[in-house]
């Protein structure tokens, strides 16, 4: 009977052997997370690839892009300063009277790199060269209008007027008139220093400076109305014979 006992005892060793694959055979079942994980993988791909772009790049590309066109289009093109005068212009300097812009030139002046207006003065054969950004602060300025030329042409007519004072005191004044290059204040002096046939001749200082108004303001008479200067000269003296 112990014998028999025995076998019967390990007969349930042997069951629970078999029950062993049966345990690993539902293992098996449950290996379906791997596939799971690649659904998920798979989902999250289409949708990185549907998901929409972050606009955060975009914006980066576009100011970048944007910005040194518009800064290089402001530096490559600046505008230009009007210029006072051009070439060709006939123009009236202070101290030397009607002249005519030839050309425009580049000079390179105490280290400085400067545009200069050529102005010819044919009557002195004189060329002068002025700075464009001191060409107006120079006195230089374009040839009178008719009406400011009718003007001095009008203070001809007028009546003579002289100072009871020293000749060397009006001598000076009547030089600063002349270079002052205003036709009606040219026409003042011509005015008060000429003399008719009945009256006393002029000194040489007075004859030298009437002469030298008269000169200046029949040239500039002559280039606003395209006369010749002796044709102007000529009419000033006719005018100054009539008053």
């Amino acid at each position: 009977m112990a014998k028999a006992t025995a076998k019967s005892t390990t007969k349930p060793k042997a069951k629970s052997k078999s029950t062993r694959p049966k345990a690993a055979a539902v293992a098996p079942k449950v290996k379906a997370k791997p596939k799971s994980n690649t659904v998920a993988k798979t989902t999250a791909k289409s949708a990185a690839k549907t998901a929409p772009k972050p606009a955060k790049k975009a914006a980066p590309k576009a100011t970048t892009k944007t910005a040194p066109k518009t800064a290089q289009k402001t530096a490559s093109k600046p505008k230009a300063p009007k210029l006072p005068f051009a070439v060709n212009d006939y123009v009236v300097y202070p101290t030397h009277g009607v002249g005519k812009i030839t050309g425009v030139e580049k000079q390179e002046i105490s280290g400085m790199d400067l545009e200069l207006f050529v102005v010819e003065f044919d009557k002195d054969k004189m060329v002068l060269r002025v700075p464009l950004a001191k060409a107006e602060g120079s006195g230089m300025r374009k040839l009178s209008t008719p009406q400011k030329m009718t003007n001095a042409l009008s203070t001809l007519k007028g009546r003579a007027r002289i100072k009871r004072t020293m000749w060397s005191r009006r001598a000076q004044e009547y030089e600063a008139k002349i270079n002052s290059g205003d036709p009606v204040s040219i026409a003042e002096v011509i005015r008060d220093l000429h003399r008719s046939a009945n009256q006393p001749e002029q000194s040489y200082s007075e004859r030298q400076i009437y002469e030298a108004a008269l000169e200046r303001l029949a040239r500039e008479l002559a280039a606003v109305e395209r006369i010749d200067e002796d044709a102007a000269t000529e009419r000033l003296e006719g005018m100054l014979r009539a008053a």
